[in-house]
Formats: structure tokens, C-alpha cells, sequence
């Protein structure tokens, strides 16, 4: 039978494949969203700043600052990649979302699982980087590779969770070919980061898992996304052939505006495996990038299922404006 013999987490924002001095180029979007989503509320950047002034926010966007979380963030990759390494599973599992890089409004599935033999990472061109957003372009190439690459899936593990999922309750969506979405790249960038940051552009056999976090009205919530990883952990000790499995969540912390309370709080409760705490967080909480931490969850509930620890590596904070904008990254194992 298989056996999953690694849970892994890592945030996967522009930040962290962009030089740290080059941090305030994605400003200029903050500032031109009218719509912030913090702690339950909506706000537009100005107002934003008004209600962190007593903060320090200054204290955190220093170039020093910026350089120290840089390269505290960078040093915790590379523990991830040597776990995973020393590790050496055979397979594994990305749980992931997607930002209408495949999927669009036409079609938003709450859940999916990539079955296809073979999944592709396609560069951009240079038409398409230039329709990116401010400060996005310049960190492609965290997650994309410069020339096409053909990654390998694994459909027969796909398959056996699919049906081993539907057969506890979930209703799966499945894909043996990511659609062609308006940027074209291929594989999004929540799985292109792993391939690229963990397993060091030597990527094993994989099986994408996706899960709308972004869009409702169809976001699973987090007691769902918590079961659904405890039901994964029993789809893949199910499977007959003698694996050893990794599980990955890539995604989050908080952003893009910074809550490190409620940071702290899901982190603490994945570490002591507060189930109660954990899904019960307010779900008008997880909206926009925040909601990446649905990522976590399900491989929080596949850790807690099999009894993991959590071994935090680091948690850093990384702002970038006086609106406490930017990017909280959060990297984990449970081994």
C-alpha cells in the first residue's frame, strides 16, 4: 500500500522570486484596488493606512527590512528542498489553486483533480508578461521555466482518489488537460512553484490537486477543506502499489493585505492540531490571497489524520506599503 511519508507548506507569492529592493513595485496596484479585504471588512489603500498608522508600518518597509525577510524566506526554501530531498518520495500530491490561469468564469470547479499523463510548463511570451500586473512579470521566473517543460502526472493514483473521494462524499471535478486559459502557461503558478523552488526543477511524478479558494459563490470552506484532506489520506493508503508519498499545500499566508493574528492563530492551530480552531475560523476571513491558507488546510487534516507534527521553519512577514500590503509567507513539514 502507499504511505504518505511528507506534508510540506510554502507560501508561493511574486515576493519571493522578486529582488527584495524591487518589493514596492507591486505598490502601485495596491493602491489602485478600491476593495482590501481585512478582517471582515473591505477597504481602499488610503483607508488602509489610516487604520494601521499606529502600527510602525515604516518600521517594517525599510530596504534592510526588506533585504532580512528576503533573505530569511529564501533560506527557509531551501530547508523545504532539503527536506524533501533527504525525503525522496516517489510521487507526489500539490494541493493548489488556481487564479483564472486555466479556469475562468465559464467553468470554476470546487475541487479537481489533474489526471493527465504529462502536465506542461509554458514560458510566456513577451505580449502576454506585458499584460501582467504591476510587479508580477519580474517573478515569473519563480515558477516558470524559460524554455517548455513536460512535467509527469501519475493517472492511476488520480483516478483511485477521485473514486475514493467520491465515494466518502466529495464530488470531484477531473482534468487530463488543463484548459487553455487566458495567459496560456500551462501549469498555474501555485504548482509551478513547488516544481520549481522544491524540487529544484527535478520534479517527481505528480498529481495536481486543485481547490477554489478565490472565487465564490462555490469556495469550499475550511471544515470542508479539512475533510476533504482527511479523506485524502485515506484515498492514498488505499492505493495498491508500494509508494512513498509527499503532499504539498502551496499557497498563502495572509495577503495581500497582512493579518499576522490571524496568521498565528492558523498556524498554532495546524501546529497542535486544534481541529475546533482551526475550522472554525470566520470564513469572511478568506477572501483573495487569504484565502490560499484553504491550501494548508486540507494537508493540515491529512497530517492531523495521521497523527504529524508540525515542524514550523518560518514564518515571515512581508509588507510593502504603509497599508500593511504585501505578502505573510509561511513554510512547514510534517515528516
Amino acid at each position: 500500500m502507499a504511505k504518505i511519508v511528507l506534508g510540506m507548506g510554502t507560501s508561493h507569492g511574486p515576493m519571493l522570486s522578486t529582488p527584495p529592493d524591487l518589493w514596492h513595485s507591486r505598490v502601485p496596484f495596491d493602491k489602485s484596488h478600491d476593495s482590501h479585504p481585512f478582517r471582515g471588512k473591505r477597504y481602499t489603500f488610503d483607508e488602509l493606512v489610516a487604520l494601521r498608522a499606529g502600527e510602525d508600518m515604516g518600521a517594517q518597509i525599510t530596504p534592510e527590512k526588506w533585504r532580512e525577510r528576503h533573505a530569511a524566506c529564501r533560506a527557509a526554501l531551501t530547508t523545504l528542498a532539503d527536506v524533501f530531498a533527504q525525503t525522496r518520495p516517489d510521487v507526489a500530491i500539490i494541493v493548489g489553486n488556481d487564479q483564472k490561469e486555466v479556469f475562468t468564469d465559464k467553468l470554476m470547479p470546487a475541487f479537481v483533480v489533474f489526471r493527465g499523463r504529462t502536465l506542461l510548463n509554458v514560458p510566456l511570451n513577451e505580449e502576454q508578461k506585458s499584460k501582467l500586473g504591476p510587479g508580477v512579470a519580474i517573478a515569473t521566473p519563480g515558477y516558470m521555466t524559460p524554455e517548455l517543460q513536460t512535467y509527469p502526472g501519475v493517472p492511476d493514483l488520480a483516478d483511485h482518489i477521485t473514486r475514493s473521494l467520491m465515494d466518502n462524499g466529495f464530488d470531484m471535478a477531473v482534468s487530463d488537460e488543463l484548459p487553455s486559459g487566458p495567459r496560456g502557461c500551462g501549469v498555474p503558478h501555485a504548482f509551478g512553484f513547488v516544481y520549481r523552488q522544491i524540487m529544484r526543477d527535478a520534479p517527481i511524478p505528480t498529481v495536481p490537486l486543485f481547490v477554489n479558494t478565490f472565487y465564490p459563490p462555490n469556495q469550499p470552506s475550511a471544515r470542508r477543506c479539512f475533510d476533504f484532506g482527511v479523506q485524502l489520506k485515506q484515498a492514498v493508503e488505499s492505493f495498491p502499489a508500494d509508494l512513498r508519498v509527499a503532499i504539498f499545500a502551496s499557497g498563502g499566508l495572509t495577503h495581500f493585505v497582512i493579518d499576522e493574528t490571524l496568521d498565528r492563530k492558523a498556524i498554532e492551530a495546524m501546529r497542535t492540531r486544534d481541529v475546533q480552531s482551526l475550522t472554525t475560523i470566520p470564513e469572511e476571513l478568506f477572501q483573495d490571497g487569504t484565502s490560499e491558507l484553504k491550501n494548508w488546510i486540507p494537508v493540515a487534516g491529512a497530517m492531523s489524520a495521521l497523527g504529524l507534527d508540525m515542524t514550523l521553519v518560518d514564518y515571515v512577514p512581508c509588507y510593502r506599503s504603509m497599508a500593511g500590503t504585501g505578502n505573510a509567507m509561511g513554510f512547514a513539514y510534517w515528516r
